[in-house]
């Protein structure tokens, strides 16, 4: 690793707690050389003190790095799955369900499962915790602003009853987004609450190193209750799920055995 990178992940890993070391190195690499290249710095030196100068950037860079390729319902057939088979089986068992959606982005997914949670039971119960490591896709999560690409795959029953257009973007409804907690959290240093019914954390362990996910999954299998459920991306597929105490209940549904 060369030492401008090396220092910048340094400065970076003190101003925000975030370690870029854990990411794959060329992967994030390339996509900050590029930002920077873009944004007329020529090294990672000159970019970092750009970062502590200009908000705007420093907010690009944590998009950047994030990787926010979000939308509603994103693999629809899967989010069928979970309506119509996971959460009614944990329901039989628990009329109060504790439900987390890890490393959530700029707030789709929380928002998917709370409209579908309310399909389910009365509003007044659904409760969705959201985390996210970057401060800013949290903010936007709160503004609950979305552009209507974002909407593509959102049944119509839903998008006419809890999103409205405004201009060219869409408003989540005040009752969807009272039911959802936004905090932040790093996934591989912070410890995790317990006794989760459902986590879902989709599309996001591919950009971890092999070690980090053992980490990971044994952190996600530790916070689920017995028999709750761990709801991964349709490219994360967990080998020797029973290694870390959990079984496949369907494509991408693991449950705490």
């Amino acid at each position: 690793m060369d030492q401008d990178y090396e220092q910048f992940i340094k400065n970076i890993k003190s101003k925000t707690g975030i370690d870029l070391s854990l990411y794959k190195e060329a992967q994030m690499k390339r996509r900050l050389t590029s930002l920077y290249e873009k944004r007329g710095f020529s090294n990672f030196t000159e970019f970092y003190s750009g970062l502590n100068k200009q908000r705007e950037l420093y907010y690009e860079f944590l998009d950047r790095m994030t990787i926010n390729v979000s939308e509603f319902y994103r693999n629809y057939k899967r989010w069928e799955v979970l309506e119509e088979k996971i959460l009614p089986s944990l329901l039989e068992r628990n009329s109060n369900l504790k439900v987390w959606s890890a490393a959530c982005s700029t707030g789709e997914e929380p928002y998917t499962i709370a409209m579908i949670l309310s399909k389910l039971m009365p509003m007044s119960k659904v409760k969705v915790l959201a985390t996210d490591i970057d401060d800013n896709v949290i903010a936007r999560a709160k503004l609950g602003l979305y552009p209507e690409r974002s909407l593509n795959e959102v049944p119509d029953d839903m998008k006419k009853k809890y999103l409205k257009k405004e201009g060219t973007n869409y408003k989540v409804s005040d009752e969807i987004m009272k039911t959802v907690t936004f905090k932040k959290q790093n996934l591989l240093s912070d410890p995790f609450d317990s006794q989760f019914d459902l986590i879902v954390c989709r599309n996001v362990l591919i950009y971890f190193t092999e070690e980090a996910k053992e980490v990971l999954y044994s952190k996600f299998s530790g916070a689920l209750k017995r028999q709750g459920v761990f709801f991964v991306g349709s490219t994360e597929q967990i080998f020797n799920a029973e290694r870390f105490d959990l079984s496949s209940v369907d494509t991408f549904f693991y449950q705490k055995r």
